[in-house]
């Protein structure tokens, strides 16, 4: 325990320091391939002793059956329920397990996202701990319980909170926004009661075992760790699962651009109205990324200083708050742009939002705006860096969309290096205002 409140303490002041470095040094990234076909990021940060892994797998909801939308955040879910019992080795019930990683001072766990179904381990990296810590991991990642009492208990709790959530505007306006911009994508897929009840724990088993293997693996490491020792540690951490060969992964369809403008307006008992603009946006690999970065921050992302801020709440009073958003991944995510306001006044705050994004797609922004939002940006960039975690975040991003090893080390001169004209072309190119969806829940 002593180890454990000696690292909080250093922690805070160690993390500044990391900050400050990272921003005005290069971040010595290292990347390899084991020979399982695992490849692995590796940032050596030796300023506290403690290290975050995270290990990310194409299997995401993206991969789910339609007819089983859910599968995979289901999956992830009950990976962190319990460990089966495996030759000499005692199963873990779930109340088991959180006292075993709570002795180690230590977490590691499971989730998914549209695209990828990630791990991640936290632990200090004393000789006392860290092999405890990395071999526990290795268990819950090789062979989780997917106990079928835990699944159906789980399933039951998942419908109820769906069940809630229909009475709130907000969860039913995205659901609509998601339909209608991703048509039939897996992106626009939406867990319900039915396809809960679709999923059956040897479907978990099955999704696991074919989706969550060493050969698929995108491991990111950011600690006080040699590469020797991070080898290792993967090595281990992998060893539980099944080291066979991959076949390719069916490929997934690209989201279908808008064809047409669409408005749906859903009646709900609330003064206030809750609205969704926009339409599929860009996929992480496009080369007009950073000018979309910088011109979305002009838009709507920088808060009291961006244009959508100005004209629909400053200008106007229609809204307390107004923003605009790009979810790339490896499909096109959508372009959004919300807002909430008075039922009786959401017509005249649409107008206004929609003129403004229609003369920003237009005219781009103005040189004045350009160069406050690259200073902004700028300026704010080493908050991206000033944990170990929030660099993991960074080193999975780069080995997740392969993006070059000196991203980090490049992304302010990148982002100073966008022009007017840039953001203009790509936003241009890529938003189509007179065909976007819009979405309004609330009033009669």
């Amino acid at each position: 325990m002593n180890k454990l409140m000696s690292c909080a303490r250093l922690s805070l002041a160690a993390s500044l320091l990391m900050a400050a470095g990272w921003a005005s040094a290069a971040i010595p990234l290292q990347r390899w391939t084991q020979a399982s076909g695992a490849e692995v990021y590796l940032v050596e940060s030796p300023g506290i002793p403690m290290v975050d892994v995270q290990l990310d797998f194409d299997a995401g909801s993206r991969r789910d059956p339609a007819a089983q939308a859910g599968l995979a955040d289901a999956t992830a879910g009950q990976a962190n329920k319990g460990i089966a019992a495996q030759g000499p080795e005692p199963a873990l019930d779930e109340n088991a397990l959180g006292e075993a990683w709570a002795d180690l001072g230590a977490s590691f766990g499971a989730s998914a996202s549209r695209d990828r179904m990630s791990f991640s381990l936290r632990t200090l990296t004393y000789p006392d701990l860290l092999p405890k810590a990395v071999a526990l991991a290795a268990r819950q990642l090789g062979t989780p319980a997917f106990d079928a009492a835990v699944w159906q208990r789980d399933r039951e709790r998942i419908g109820a909170a769906l069940r809630e959530s229909y009475t709130r505007p907000g969860p039913v306006a995205s659901r609509a926004f998601q339909e209608l911009v991703y048509g039939g994508h897996p992106y626009g897929r939406e867990t319900t009661e039915q396809t809960l009840a679709a999923i059956s724990v040897d479907q978990l088993r099955t999704f696991y075992a074919s989706s969550i293997l060493p050969c698929r693996a995108k491991v990111s490491v950011v600690g006080a760790v040699t590469r020797q020792q991070a080898d290792q540690l993967v090595q281990a951490l992998l060893s539980r699962l099944p080291q066979t060969a991959c076949a390719p992964l069916p490929a997934v369809g690209e989201v279908p651009a808008l064809g047409k403008a669409e408005e749906r307006r859903i009646p709900f008992a609330s003064n206030q109205a809750q609205v969704l603009i926009g339409q599929p946006g860009i996929k992480r690999d496009d080369p007009d990324f950073f000018a979309v970065l910088v011109g979305n921050h002009i838009l709507g992302a920088g808060g009291f200083t961006s244009r959508l801020t100005h004209e629909v709440r400053e200008k106007r009073g229609l809204t307390y708050g107004v923003s605009s958003d790009f979810s790339p991944g490896r499909h096109a995510g959508a372009f959004t742009v919300g807002l909430q306001t008075r039922a009786d006044q959401a017509g005249a705050a649409i107008a206004v939002a929609r003129e403004t994004l229609a003369r920003f797609v237009a005219e781009g922004p103005t040189e004045e705006e350009l160069k406050a939002a690259k200073d902004n940006l700028v300026g704010g960039f080493a908050l991206r860096l000033d944990s170990n975690r929030k660099l993991l975040g960074n080193v999975a991003n780069i080995a997740w969309n392969g993006l070059p090893l000196d991203y980090l080390d490049t992304w302010t001169q990148r982002v100073e290096a966008i022009t007017v004209a840039q953001v203009r072309a790509a936003f241009a190119r890529m938003l189509q205002p007179e065909r976007m969806v819009t979405v309004v829940v609330g009033g009669a």
